[in-house]
């Protein structure tokens, strides 16, 4: 018969109660994870509600949520666990959850959000302590750890064109769809006044405004550049400013000398006919 796991006294921050854990049965030092329920004001739309929540810090990195669902099991139906880098509130998510674009794997502690069907499920999660290191691995429910892990990270990358194609005709026809709903939402608001009076205006009409690409901005940004370069160093020095003056003046020389032959020509030209 199996000696009974020895209970480990480990003294918690306050408000905390400590829950010794380990990964597998030949583990001698536990890892203790920090619980406590999580009291915060309920608003609309939080996946984390109070009295059936319980916070969980210092969650090492090889605990999956799975991992901690079935931890948590025996103090009662859970409903859901999130797990995150850090503290924050539990907002409802909109947007539809992708298998290939995600940010990636945490490779830290995390902190984790237990949510049971129940509120004494948060009550008999904190009596926990008091009994020995829970498993994390058990033999009926391995965590892969090593090479074997490595190869089902592998595995579960190796993306499969189909699904994927799938995923984004999802998205794209959700995407344009709330496109449409915009837009017919604008056109029935279009010249009705609010309640104050105001009209919303809006440049959709017979010629509606053209975004602005790449290249007309990069022809933009050169025609500035060019301007500011004439500009640039323009009779700065006194030297720059006489010869200005010089090639004016020669300039206007140039146009008077031009003009008297062209007036000398046209009297030349011109005959006296009495009759």
């Amino acid at each position: 018969m199996a000696a009974a796991e020895p209970r480990v006294a480990v003294t918690a921050p306050p408000g905390y109660t400590a829950l010794a854990v380990k990964f597998g049965v030949r583990q001698r030092s536990p890892h203790c994870l920090l619980v406590k329920e999580h009291r915060v004001r309920e608003g609309p739309g939080d996946t984390h509600p109070p009295q059936r929540t319980l916070f969980v810090l210092n969650v090492p990195p090889y605990c999956s949520a799975d991992a901690l669902s079935r931890l948590f099991a025996r103090c009662g139906a859970v409903q859901s666990v999130d797990l995150r880098d850090k503290p924050g509130p539990g907002e409802k998510a909109e947007k539809r959850t992708s298998k290939f674009f995600t940010n990636g794997t945490a490779t830290g502690f995390r902190v984790a959000y237990v949510v049971f069907r129940k509120p004494a499920g948060v009550q008999a999660a904190k009596a926990l302590s008091q009994e020995g290191p829970l498993l994390i691995s058990t033999e009926s429910h391995p965590v892969k750890t090593g090479i074997s892990k490595w190869i089902a990270r592998y595995a579960d990358s190796v993306v499969d064109r189909e699904e994927l194609k799938a995923e984004v005709d999802a998205y794209m026809q959700d995407y344009d769809k709330k496109i449409e709903e915009e837009e017919a939402k604008a056109a029935k608001e279009e010249g009705v006044p609010d309640e104050e009076g105001w009209v919303k205006v809006t440049r959709k009409g017979r010629k509606p405004g053209l975004p602005r690409t790449e290249a007309a901005n990069l022809r933009v940004l050169e025609r500035e550049k060019r301007k500011k370069a004439r500009k640039e160093l323009l009779n700065f020095y006194a030297w720059q400013h006489r010869e200005t003056k010089r090639e004016h003046i020669a300039q206007l020389r140039k146009k008077f000398e031009e003009d008297k032959q062209r007036i000398a020509l046209m009297r030349a030209q011109r005959k006296f006919r009495p009759y």
